[in-house]
């Protein structure tokens, strides 16, 4: 089906502007004002509401294949578009872990046959698979990157052997992404905590020390090799001095990101949600939140994400030592950010910059995240004066809760687009038409 979108304001490269979209066999045809509507062609009024790109989330966890009690592919691709994303990218700890070529392809084949978002996966990386890990360079125009636990968290996938990382870092023609906690550093703070009984001793085990310690390692090893880098879910102020915005994003060898989670908890919220906001790394104390959302304004920090890392609520129930880390948030993390675009802490134009430009920049994905002709029609149509209630019946997480139960955002997600196709349309999901594999402009 042929769409032309009326009237909207659309948001892009830093202007806002009222103007109509056609769409054509999956791809923006036209931007323009009074565009005539075409015969056959389905019209969407898009008066009052604004038209932003879709969000590409570079950070999810969707527990397929082995930890379908979680979550799926299916489930949480469908939160993700009534989120907003459109596309996303997928980490490698699994069960069993994408640590082998073949491993990787099959998470592949799941999501063709059951995402309705545009999907990636990381290759992941083991102390003993550096052979499989640099295959994946033969691959580089269609897997988005290589991901490294330089920390240990859900699904005991550390690396910590120097010679691996060396090679690695030394030898990727793809992006290295990395979870960067120093677990030398966690393990002396577990000894200063024995009798740790509850999330909020989480930021004092995980502390501010582990991360920067570990994001250091990997900037040097980055630097020593020329590497194309990118550090995730930086959580900390000290972290911060490891990244500029002395460059432009396109020149940058060494790039960050900042999930939703840090810019909106602190440490003080564990008394609220106890293990609901236990993640790694660590949610911690306000002085880091305030320094975050600078660099995110300055751009020192380039992209926001999720790290939507679902766990069913009777896992969470555990004692704190028990319950494992991660948080479900792709459903609700544009309209979280939106939320602060009302009050004034940031523009809906940087929004779109780091939720949708700087992600597809950053890992050069073909003809995605912006609103431009010739480009896919990846899309969402919100409304900014309308607001939305999340309700456990709203949810479409296969864990089925949210740490937003109950919340009320000053914004309404009406529509989202992904290559053309209205997947997500008063509240309804079509998900009869499924997404395309993410592709990557790489030389």
């Amino acid at each position: 089906m042929n769409i032309i979108i009326k009237n909207a304001t659309i948001v892009n490269e830093g202007k806002s502007f009222v103007s109509d979209v056609f769409i054509k066999n999956g791809l923006i045809e036209q931007i323009d004002k009074q565009i005539t509507t075409p015969v056959n062609c389905r019209e969407i009024n898009g008066e009052g509401l604004h038209l932003l790109p879709g969000i590409i989330d570079d950070q999810v966890h969707f527990r397929e294949p082995g930890l379908t009690h979680k979550a799926c592919i299916a489930t949480e691709a469908m939160a993700a578009v009534a989120g907003g994303v459109t596309s996303f990218m997928e980490m490698p700890n699994t069960n069993p872990p994408a640590l082998t070529q073949e491993l990787l392809e099959q998470k592949y084949d799941i999501a063709a046959a059951n995402s309705v978002a545009n999907y990636s996966f990381f290759m992941g990386v083991a102390n003993d698979n550096v052979e499989q890990v640099l295959f994946t360079n033969t691959k580089k125009n269609n897997v988005c990157g290589i991901k490294i636990f330089m920390g240990s968290s859900t699904g005991n996938m550390l690396v910590d052997n120097y010679l691996t990382l060396n090679k690695i870092f030394a030898d990727s023609e793809l992006l290295i992404a990395t979870h960067c906690e120093d677990e030398k550093i966690i393990a002396a703070n577990k000894l200063k905590y024995p009798n740790a009984d509850n999330a909020s001793f989480h930021p004092l085990i995980r502390d501010a020390e582990a991360c920067f310690e570990s994001s250091f390692a990997a900037v040097a090893l980055a630097k020593k090799h020329n590497t194309r880098l990118h550090i995730l879910h930086i959580s900390t102020e000290k972290e911060l001095q490891l990244f500029t915005n002395f460059f432009p994003l396109a020149d940058k060898r060494i790039t960050s990101e900042v999930c939703v989670h840090h810019l909106h908890f602190t440490a003080a919220d564990y008394t609220k949600y106890g293990n609901l906001i236990k993640c790694n790394p660590a949610i911690k104390s306000p002085e880091n939140k305030a320094a975050l959302w600078q660099a995110l304004l300055d751009d020192r920090l380039d992209i926001i994400a999720t790290d939507h890392a679902p766990h069913t609520w009777a896992e969470k129930q555990q004692a704190y030592q028990n319950a494992p880390s991660g948080i479900p948030l792709v459903q609700h993390t544009l309209l979280l950010m939106l939320q602060y675009v009302k009050e004034g802490k940031i523009s809906i134009e940087k929004i779109v910059e780091k939720m949708c430009h700087a992600p597809a920049q950053c890992f050069q994905i073909a003809k995605r995240g912006y609103i431009k002709e010739g480009y896919k029609a990846d899309l969402v149509l919100v409304n900014l004066n309308k607001n939305y209630t999340v309700t456990k019946d709203t949810l479409l997480y296969k864990c089925g809760w949210s740490p937003f139960e109950g919340h009320t955002f000053n914004a309404t997600i009406e529509y989202t687009l992904v290559n053309g196709n209205i997947v997500y349309e008063n509240r309804q999901i079509n998900n009869t038409i499924k997404g395309e594999r993410l592709l990557f402009d790489r030389t």
